[in-house]
């Protein structure tokens, strides 16, 4: 049980974990979006939030995740939650929920990067993949002409996005001292890859 933490595209978290076979990945934006697209009543309350860039209220997030955790196949197989928890209620609700995570890995990256590789990421709604213009574009031109830019994923909104994660980044810190882990983000993949095996070797040794 591992989470991964914070404004980090999927790119950058490329690491070919041992540990991740078979661990449930839980994004929270993707099962927002995901609860977005199909209309639920989470969606409907967190889609005027996610367009503006902001947090979905703790009460909405908080909700989705404790359910998803307790799902069989978290339950049975273990998990990986990446950017959550990213408030201290949020933090203080799984706890209060008696889910606890074995290590708690902070990608520390800065501000100017973050923004660079957020601006430039883009999805293939055919695929789900994600790219990135200037670090992983497609080869292939269909590909490439059919990619989208989620709506939050401007320069504004990921400033916006920021401002909030530093209101809450020192609390959250906080609640996860003993395991806490922080490693450089702008390293290639695989060398960011295997200092976060050495870190949870080292946390579940």
């Amino acid at each position: 049980m591992i989470s991964i933490h914070p404004l980090t595209p999927k790119y950058i978290t490329k690491y070919s974990l041992a540990y991740t076979d078979g661990v449930v990945h839980l994004s929270t934006g993707d099962m927002l979006r995901a609860a977005v697209a199909a209309g639920t009543d989470v969606g409907k309350q967190a889609k005027d939030f996610m367009d503006s860039g902001k947090l979905v209220p703790d009460e909405v997030i908080i909700g989705v995740v404790k359910d998803r955790l307790d799902e069989s196949d978290c339950v049975e197989c273990g998990w990986l939650l990446d950017g959550f928890p990213r408030t201290p209620a949020q933090a203080e609700a799984l706890a209060d929920a008696g889910v606890s995570a074995d290590c708690f890995i902070f990608l520390n990256v800065p501000d100017e990067v973050l923004v660079e590789r957020v601006v430039g990421r883009r999805t293939d709604p055919e695929t789900g993949k994600i790219y990135h213009m200037t670090f992983s574009p497609p080869e292939d031109e269909e590909v490439l002409a059919r990619l989208e830019q989620r709506s939050d994923d401007t320069e504004e909104k990921v400033k916006v996005r920021l401002e909030q994660f530093y209101a809450n980044v020192d609390a959250v810190k906080g609640s996860y001292t003993d395991i806490y882990v922080e490693v450089d983000g702008t390293k290639k993949p695989d060398e960011v890859s295997a200092t976060i095996v050495k870190a949870i070797d080292s946390v579940l040794a």
